[in-house]
C-alpha cells in the first residue's frame, strides 16, 4: 500500500479541525511499537463485527486477534500511547476465501476491525474519534521496553483490562514499509481509515513466537473471553523505531441490521465537549496474576 501522491503534495499545508490544529500530513516519528496475533474462533469473532458487510479474516480454520501497542513519541498533538485490540477482517457482501485477502488486499477490503482503542490523552480521543470514528477513550497505559521483553498494560477505573508481554526478537533491523486499513463503528456507521508506516522491525512466528496475554475483570474486556483465544501466539513483532502517516481520506457506510437497533450507538455527544489536553492519566498499577490468562510461549525469560 503506497502513500498517495495527494498526501505528499499537501506537505507543509495547515488544517484546523474541531479546534485541533496540525501541519499536513498527520504523522508520527521515532515511534516504537509491539504486535502480537492470536488465533480465535471465527464464528464468535463475527459476533463482535457490526453490520452485515465485515467478515473475520480466515487464516486456515481460525480468525485472528491483533494486539498492537504504539508509543507515539512525536506527533502534531504531542506524545501518547495507543493500545489497539482488533480482529483481522475483510469487507464485502460475503466472506472472503481463506488467506487470499493477504495477497489481494484491496480487492477484498482487507484490514482490521478495531474493537477497543484506549489512548493516553484527551486530545487524541477528540481527534481520533471525532474525525476518523476510531473507538478511542482515555485510559491508564504503559509501554515497557526491556532487554528480553516488550510489554504494555491497559487499566481502566482502577482495574486491569489487558496486559501483553512479548519476547523481544534478538534482531529488530528488518526494513518494513507498508500500509493498513482500520475499520471502526461510530455514530451508526462503519468507518474505514488508512495508515502508512515504515521503519525497522524484528519478528518471531510459529514455535519461536513468545507472548503472555493477561485479561482482567473489567467489563470492557469480557466479550474477548468468549473468543477462544489460542494458547500461543501466531506471531509477534517489535518495531524499534518507525515513521507513520495517517491519511486524511476515509470512507464510511451506514451499518444495517436485521431488526431495528434497540439502543442508539455512541455518537458525537461523546466528543463534542472534549478539550485539547495532552496530559496523561497515571500509569497503570492494577495487579495481574503470575500466570497469564489465556496465552504464553517459551523464550520470555531466556
Amino acid at each position: 500500500m503506497r502513500i498517495p501522491r495527494r498526501i505528499k503534495q499537501q506537505t507543509g499545508r495547515h488544517s484546523l479541525v474541531d479546534g485541533i490544529g496540525f501541519t499536513l500530513p498527520v504523522n508520527s516519528d521515532k515511534t516504537p511499537a509491539l504486535m502480537a496475533a492470536f488465533a480465535i474462533d471465527p464464528e464468535r469473532a463475527k459476533d463482535l463485527l457490526q453490520g452485515n458487510e465485515v467478515w473475520p479474516l480466515r487464516a486456515w480454520k481460525n480468525a485472528v486477534l491483533m494486539i498492537t501497542v504504539v508509543d507515539y513519541r512525536s506527533t502534531d498533538i504531542g506524545k501518547y500511547i495507543e493500545f489497539s485490540i482488533a480482529i483481522g477482517c475483510t469487507h464485502g457482501a460475503r466472506p472472503a476465501p481463506r488467506l487470499l485477502p493477504l495477497l489481494l488486499q484491496k480487492h477484498y477490503g482487507f484490514g482490521q476491525y478495531v474493537i477497543d482503542l484506549p489512548v493516553s490523552t484527551e486530545v487524541s480521543v477528540k481527534g481520533g474519534k471525532g474525525i476518523w470514528g476510531m473507538p478511542k477513550h482515555q485510559a491508564n497505559l504503559s509501554f515497557e521496553i526491556g532487554e528480553k521483553q516488550v510489554a504494555s498494560q491497559y487499566d481502566l477505573d482502577g482495574q486491569l483490562v489487558m496486559r501483553i508481554e512479548i519476547g523481544r526478537p534478538k534482531h529488530d533491523n528488518f526494513p518494513i514499509a507498508t500500509g493498513a486499513a482500520n475499520y471502526c463503528a461510530f455514530r451508526g456507521m462503519l468507518m474505514k481509515s488508512y495508515v502508512y508506516f515504515k521503519g525497522r522491525a524484528g519478528f518471531r512466528a510459529g514455535p519461536a513466537a513468545s507472548a503472555r496475554l493477561y485479561l482482567g475483570d473489567h467489563p470492557r474486556i469480557q466479550p474477548l473471553k468468549a473468543l477462544g483465544i489460542s494458547d500461543k501466539p501466531m506471531f509477534v513483532a517489535y518495531i524499534s523505531e518507525s515513521q507513520g502517516i495517517l491519511d486524511d481520506y476515509f470512507e464510511n457506510w451506514f451499518l444495517s441490521f436485521d431488526t431495528p437497533p434497540a439502543e442508539a450507538p455512541e455518537g458525537l455527544e461523546s466528543v463534542v465537549n472534549l478539550g485539547l489536553s495532552e496530559e496523561w492519566l497515571a500509569p497503570p498499577t492494577a495487579p495481574y496474576s503470575d500466570e497469564p490468562t489465556v496465552a504464553e510461549g517459551a523464550g520470555l525469560n531466556e
